[in-house]
């Protein structure tokens, strides 16, 4: 009687796992389930979207030129609309094609030597609705509000584990927007955007008040 060659159980295991995976990967580089709102987990499909409308070269390097000191600079307080560092044609209030132009993929723009950021979400077309261009360097009137502090960025809970995103997610949806490519700021650029699903391992954090260290009560 001819003996039969069976697998073992290691490969059956592997075989199950990488099927489990493949599927895991799948699904979340692809579209939402069916049944899953579009609007899901503050609409994190944005993200997938993002990531299949974006070659992989588009979301690494860096430029260099922005960092957390001018992205401030640009902002009244931390989570505001920055303005607008450039001359913008009264025209383009009009038809928010001008504004998306540069900002809705990025690209070099050789006349101010740098990258155009990527807007987060470009489906609210009523650009200056937000974002408006400086046009004093006069305080309408002097005051004593000081701004809030910015949020505090790579604090996970334990030593090599996803830092919690610091921010809120409206209209910060899109992660890739701002983590990758060469307009990001390079503080917070990460060297994993095709990883794709980004709120897998980093969970909304707003610091309200002091973390305490966890002490169990005797």
């Amino acid at each position: 009687m001819k003996k039969m060659n069976t697998p073992s159980w290691g490969k059956y295991l592997f075989a199950f796992a990488a099927m489990c995976w493949c599927g895991v990967l799948s699904a979340s580089l692809g579209e939402a389930a069916p049944g899953i709102p579009h609007d899901f987990d503050s609409k994190g499909e944005k993200i997938f979207t993002r990531y299949n409308e974006t070659p992989l070269s588009a979301m690494t390097g860096t430029d260099g030129t922005r960092n957390l000191n001018s992205f401030y600079e640009l902002r009244q307080y931390p989570g505001s609309p920055p303005r607008i560092p450039h001359e913008v044609a009264p025209s383009f209030s009009e038809d928010a094609v001008d504004c998306l132009s540069c900002h809705g993929k990025g690209g070099y723009v050789a006349k101010y030597e740098a990258f155009a950021p990527v807007t987060p979400h470009p489906e609210n077309e009523a650009c200056y609705q937000c974002h408006v261009p400086k046009n004093t360097d006069e305080l309408f009137q002097q005051s004593d509000w000081k701004s809030i502090d910015p949020p505090q960025i790579g604090r996970p809970q334990l030593g090599g584990s996803p830092p919690q995103i610091p921010h809120s997610l409206q209209l910060r949806e899109d992660c890739i927007a701002c983590h990758t490519g060469s307009a990001a700021v390079a503080e917070v650029r990460v060297e994993h955007g095709s990883r794709g699903n980004c709120r897998q391992c980093h969970v909304p954090m707003v610091y309200t008040e002091p973390v305490l260290e966890f002490t169990r009560s005797k």
